[in-house]
């Protein structure tokens, strides 16, 4: 499943703090795309994985999701699949 995830941040650089935001494609396969093809749109969720290129042609990159964690709606705060 290919999918597009927003992250948005304040960040440090140069002693200064700055706001960044930015989309990257992203893909996931078996038992966790459909899991994620569950959420709602704009849920907060803390994702981790892989980057690659999308393909030998082009050099975008593309987030190979490996695991989730569902940052609000949960008991505790979190939820992992």
């Amino acid at each position: 499943m290919k999918f597009r995830v927003g992250h948005k941040s304040k960040q440090v650089e140069g002693e200064a703090e700055r706001e960044v935001s930015c989309e990257i494609e992203a893909s996931a396969i078996g038992a966790l795309a459909h899991q994620i093809n569950a959420l709602p749109p704009g849920s907060l969720l803390r994702l981790e994985g892989f980057l690659a290129s999308r393909s030998l042609k082009s050099k975008m990159p593309v987030l190979h999701v490996r695991t989730v964690e569902l940052l609000e709606g949960t008991q505790n705060g979190f939820q992992t699949w």
